[in-house]
């Protein structure tokens, strides 16, 4: 990709960037949020066209006009944001689009034989007649590497392929990924976690603002050169955090059991616990083990079939969602397009929306318009959310990251006594991952309750003052973060290991 420059109104995102890919290499793609690396794959990807630069393969010039013409190049991608049809079955979502026929009849029988052989030969078990909306996460990233596959693509690219899943799946992914570049296939692998790009790349691209900073060889670099070239200055690693007192309960919880959407069983089953002031406390458990609808009870986004919650020593079990918010919780939700964002207003209308009907924001029910821009622009400057319009920025057209740290700093800025984050650094970039952290722990050490659900042990063990594991819908276990090691989080996460209710009373 040789001087590539593509714009949208207000923002350069790739300014004028040559990236080389050799043939069975992995090629790292690293860069803080809004960096313009998803940009650049859309670019290779054929979902945007550039204004300038030009595209050789082999040598020779190519166009690239849509995605048909990039999987006819041998191009295809795994997009952040999987693209799946959900009712469709493992086999029907991999041949989608290049269907085998015999005179307009689908042929399906050859095509499962070759999903099995791919499937096998890369180590990628799936069950070719699941329902996408019954398999997980992992699994479905699964069936978008055999899609590519399936249609025999050569370059590969990989756009935050590890976002969403477990640590035993990470690792699986990254065996998988070496397996491909050892018979030759080239990938091209977006990720912002360094650790990641020292296990698997042999080389690595950085980007900052939409520009090119450099290309390395990991082998002569290491995480603190990287995370520099990316941010433009250190970044520590660690989590700096005093011993603090607890104070009173903030957030109880009694015997809470909440039904499941997909299936006749309690997605929650009879969960107890505390939370106090001045405390993190983090529920950890692999995905789609009742966190998302344990969460959703919490906030009053789902009803709960029996137990109840208390916050600040008032029953919220019925209360409606901003009585909850008036009375003290702020939630970072887990999907920021579906609850935590009105993604076609304004990013100062997604600012005040905890708050516009406050008097500082209104006066007889019409809004202070210049008080609102007032606030966006101060918190656009705290948190650091880069959008190419300021204020009037389009919620929609910023990146992902950014999308985020507007939601962060909505709720954190708002009056609160428990904040529930879930999250909360899915998708950021180490600097807004650090900046995040200290942001969870000064809420704790003014004497704040934090609840945090994540699926990062590093997160969950850096951060977290007590760690209660959830497995299919029940607490399994109360470790401290201390005194506990990875592996044996990672025990209680997969079910291997669990703890009786009364034990986990008695500890808590």
């Amino acid at each position: 990709m040789l001087n590539i420059t593509k714009e949208f109104p207000g923002i350069i995102a790739n300014d004028d960037i040559t990236l080389k890919l050799k043939k069975g290499e992995i090629h790292a793609l690293l860069g803080e949020n809004g960096a313009g690396k998803s940009t650049l794959m859309s670019v290779l990807f054929g979902l945007y066209q550039p204004e300038k630069g030009e595209i050789r393969k082999n040598g020779e010039l190519v166009k690239i006009n849509n995605p048909n013409d990039a999987n006819a190049l041998g191009i295809g991608m795994v997009h952040q944001h999987f693209k799946l049809v959900e009712i469709f079955t493992v086999l029907e979502n991999i041949i989608l689009g290049v269907e085998p026929n015999t005179l307009g009849f689908l042929e399906k029988k050859e095509a499962k034989k070759k999903v099995i052989e791919l499937s096998e030969r890369y180590g990628l078990k799936v069950n070719p007649d699941a329902h996408i909306e019954n398999i997980s996460v992992g699994m479905q990233q699964r069936v978008e590497i055999l899609k590519m596959l399936y249609r025999d693509n050569e370059i590969l690219i990989f756009d935050e392929p590890t976002a969403v899943l477990t640590p035993q799946e990470i690792k699986e992914l990254l065996q998988i990924m070496k397996g491909f570049a050892n018979e030759g296939k080239s990938i091209l692998f977006i990720t912002h976690k360094l650790n990641e790009i020292m296990d698997v790349a042999d080389r690595c691209t950085v980007l900052r603002k939409g520009k090119f900073i450099g290309t390395v060889d990991i082998k002569d670099s290491s995480k603190e050169e990287l995370s520099r070239m990316m941010v433009g200055r250190d970044i520590n690693f660690s989590v700096v955090k005093e011993k603090m007192p607890t104070g009173d309960v903030v957030l109880s919880v009694n015997n809470l059991t909440v039904p499941s959407k997909i299936h006749k069983n309690n997605a929650v089953k009879n969960v107890s616990f505390q939370v106090r002031a001045g405390e993190i406390v983090c529920l950890a458990g692999i995905d789609g083990n009742g966190q998302t609808e344990f969460v959703n009870a919490l906030t009053g986004l789902d009803k709960v079939a029996s137990g109840n919650i208390s916050l600040c020593g008032k029953d919220i079990t019925k209360a409606p969602i901003r009585n909850r918010s008036i009375l003290g919780m702020s939630h970072i939700p887990e999907d920021r397009h579906k609850h935590g964002l009105v993604l076609d207003y304004k990013l100062e209308e997604n600012l005040v929306l905890q708050k516009y009907w406050q008097p500082e924001f209104q006066k007889n029910g019409f809004i202070k318009f210049d008080a609102v821009r007032k606030y966006a622009e101060n918190l656009i400057e705290k948190y650091d959310i880069r959008s190419g319009q300021g204020p009037v920025t389009i919620a929609r057209s910023m990146s992902g990251g950014n999308q985020q740290k507007a939601i962060i700093a909505r709720e954190i800025d708002k009056e609160h006594e428990l904040l529930v984050a879930v999250q909360p650094t899915r998708g950021l970039d180490v600097g807004a991952i650090e900046y995040v952290h200290k942001q969870l722990v000064a809420r704790r050490d003014a004497g704040k309750a934090v609840l945090l659900v994540s699926l990062e042990l590093d997160e969950v063990m850096d951060v977290s003052d007590r760690i209660l594991v959830i497995y299919e819908g029940e607490i399994v276990g109360e470790l401290d973060p201390k005194t506990t090691t990875v592996q044996e989080l990672g025990l209680y996460m997969s079910g291997a290991k669990r703890d009786t209710i009364k034990e986990i009373n008695d500890a808590g």
